[in-house]
């Protein structure tokens, strides 16, 4: 049988691999990045509850309106923008499915999209899929004096040219741990005024952001706003990662487009997890106590690694940690991560995945993520294994 693949570079993914080597080597997971604890006993009943009143069939295509209008309710609250629950915000099968349906939707043959690396692996094969061409766009990497990754906006707005189609943006960002400020916020409206560029911000880690900041969120702008495909997720903010349920907030006429490829791709998510979360999302507090949650989590890790040969750089969002260990090895990410397992029993990811071209001498700073979404024993564990190294 003949076939031209259209993902000819596409293979296994990083996390597959490191997940599987760690079970090989009974190594304690910190790649894979969800959490190993479950969600909260109540949001669960509310699944139950759900199933036994009926709601077990096909949902309304943009999902049910009471958790539309509690997401339009949230994002109000938190960010000042007013979302119409009719028009303007989509239900998705995860954060995943939002952003596929998003660039198919608008990228088009030939379309160029910017991407910021390192970034998240879907978003590359996603815009080839749709014929486009992705721009990639490196960040500025850690330094003695700048221990964490920067944007370089005047980069970002170099790389922009009559045939750029979106701006595909994550902060808090995966995998770095790097969040927007107030002073980035007015560097993307200025590129927007002056090339009327659409965003699309993928913001599933709203609500993970530490040490008393807040997410900026791309919604809280409304020049922005007006621009934007914002994009958050269920799984990450309620510890629910496999029921996969995400939603988009769009103006009008883009929420229609988005919506005739999700009606095709998906059609509609999941019935009870809806109305389950409809419910549970009326009291603000687990997702405002999220950030503090991750925070003593965070902490855990890295005080952890102040005792080893590590050199930890600043997280301020996500349940991601990096370190450094140039004082350790000369190895490229990949080979001292898969070093790392099989040696030392700590399962990590490298942050050269995360780039276009991960065995370039460029995409390689010797740096490693870990995830700590996990029991604080397992961190601590996973702490004396790597003050070992």
């Amino acid at each position: 049988m003949k076939f031209k693949s259209k993902l000819p570079d596409v293979g296994t993914t990083i996390f597959t691999v490191m997940s599987q080597m760690a079970a090989d080597h009974s190594a304690i997971n910190l790649g894979q990045g969800y959490p190993d604890f479950n969600a909260s006993p109540q949001l669960l009943e509310l699944v139950t509850k759900a199933m036994r009143e009926g709601h077990n069939q096909y949902p309304p295509m943009p999902g049910i309106k009471p958790l539309r209008e509690q997401i339009a309710h949230k994002v109000s609250r938190l960010y000042g923008h007013s979302y119409d629950p009719d028009t303007e915000i989509t239900v998705t099968s995860g954060a995943t499915e939002a952003l596929m349906a998003s660039i198919q939707a608008f990228v088009t043959p030939g379309d160029e999209v910017i991407v910021i690396e390192p970034c998240y692996d879907l978003y590359i094969p996603a815009i080839r899929l749709a014929g486009g061409l992705p721009v990639v766009v490196p960040m500025t990497a850690p330094t003695t004096n700048h221990p964490h990754y920067r944007v370089d906006w005047q980069r970002v707005r170099a790389a922009i040219t009559a045939r750029t189609r979106l701006l595909m943006l994550n902060f808090p960002h995966n995998p770095t741990g790097i969040i927007l400020t107030s002073d980035d916020l007015d560097e993307l409206e200025k590129i927007v005024s002056d090339t009327g560029v659409m965003l699309l911000s993928d913001e599933a880690y709203e609500h993970i952001v530490f040490d008393g900041r807040k997410h900026q969120s791309l919604t809280s702008r409304q020049s922005l706003a007006a621009n934007t495909i914002a994009i958050f997720s269920f799984g990450k903010t309620y510890h629910v990662t496999g029921w996969k349920v995400g939603y988009v907030c769009t103006p009008p006429a883009l929420t229609t487009e988005v919506r005739k490829v999700h009606q095709f791709m998906v059609f509609t998510t999941t019935s009870p997890m809806q109305f389950a979360l409809a419910n549970y999302m009326k009291d603000p507090e687990p997702y405002e106590s999220l950030s503090a949650f991750y925070q003593e989590k965070r902490d855990l890790l890295a005080s952890g690694l102040e005792n080893s040969r590590f050199n930890v750089l600043p997280s301020q969002g996500t349940f991601f940690l990096l370190a450094e260990y140039k004082t350790i090895s000369d190895k490229t990410e990949l080979e001292f991560a898969q070093w790392l397992t099989a040696t030392h029993g700590v399962a990590a990811i490298p942050v050269s995945a995360f780039y276009a071209h991960p065995d370039s001498p460029q995409s390689n700073h010797q740096i490693v993520r870990f995830c700590f979404a996990k029991q604080n024993p397992t961190l601590e564990a996973a702490a004396r294994k790597l003050q070992a190294v």
